[in-house]
């Protein structure tokens, strides 16, 4: 029973990661720019959910087996010219399986952390979310609205839920005043130095207080205390390699998202129902 709820925890973590590239491609935008609706090459991109569900490119695209068409290479790229069409671009994601291995790994280990308890549910669906908002924010630095304000209202409520249920390990209170208490504690980082501290993060973190506080007071220093220190050994990293400086930008959100999601699984493992 446990083996298995391990595997399909894996397989749902595999499925959704495969529609990560999509989504990564449409809000890997400027502030100042709308959502991508097409790919590279022009083509509308349809399916379900207005487009924004689907694999990680165009129909066009990525039938390079159409009949009659050719693939042209040029000094930039390869691409797949189709008899009536313009030239295409580049496919949306190079290599669409990464996330979906990446998925699939965190949904396993918080499984395997966790247990049949309620609240892997909430972890589960939480998942594909952080792997996006991760490759949005390293791609431009920037953490959604419409992802982290929608995760920082779901988290708890869905907790709520878990909480309602048998054999949970974590209270709802704690999870409540956890993201306030996370939340609250990147605003006042963001107002003393905003150009260090972006909005995005202050929003992402209520969500992620709100996981962790689940598991107590403890847990959430455990897991923003990771976060920052994954933060600092990257950006140590990038100045030891003559790749930037103190003053350089780094997309913070991976790792509050890393921090996160080591001190839930130190929780999971470590509670009690």
């Amino acid at each position: 029973m446990y083996a298995m709820l391990i595997v399909v925890a894996a397989l749902w973590g595999a499925v959704a990661g495969l529609l990560v590239p999509r989504a990564a491609y449409r809000l890997s935008v400027e502030p100042e720019e709308p959502w991508r609706d097409s790919c590279q090459a022009g083509h509308a991109l349809v399916g379900p959910g207005r487009g924004w569900l689907g694999g990680p490119g165009c129909a066009v695209c990525t039938d390079d087996r159409t009949p009659g068409a050719r693939t042209v290479r040029t000094a930039s790229a390869e691409r797949t010219e189709h008899p009536g069409s313009r030239p295409s671009a580049p496919r949306l994601a190079s290599s669409p399986l990464a996330p979906s291995l990446l998925t699939g790994l965190a949904c396993a280990v918080l499984a395997a952390a966790t247990g049949p308890r309620p609240e892997l549910a909430v972890w589960l669906l939480y998942a594909p979310f952080a792997v996006l908002l991760s490759t949005v924010d390293v791609r431009v630095h920037r953490l959604p609205d419409q992802l982290t304000l929608p995760l920082a209202v779901a988290t708890p409520l869905l907790l709520l839920g878990a909480e309602l249920l048998p054999y949970e390990a974590g209270s709802w209170l704690h999870s409540l005043l956890g993201g306030l208490a996370l939340g609250g504690g990147y605003l006042v980082l963001y107002l003393i130095h905003p150009n260090g501290m972006g909005r995005g993060d202050v929003k992402l973190a209520l969500s992620l207080g709100s996981a962790l506080g689940w598991y107590g007071w403890g847990i959430l220093f455990v897991g923003a205390f990771s976060g920052f220190l994954l933060g600092s050994l990257y950006g140590l990293g990038l100045v030891l390699a003559r790749r930037g400086s103190r003053k350089s930008a780094i997309p913070f959100g991976p790792f509050m998202i890393g921090g996160a999601l080591f001190g839930v699984l130190m929780g999971a493992f470590v509670a009690t129902p």
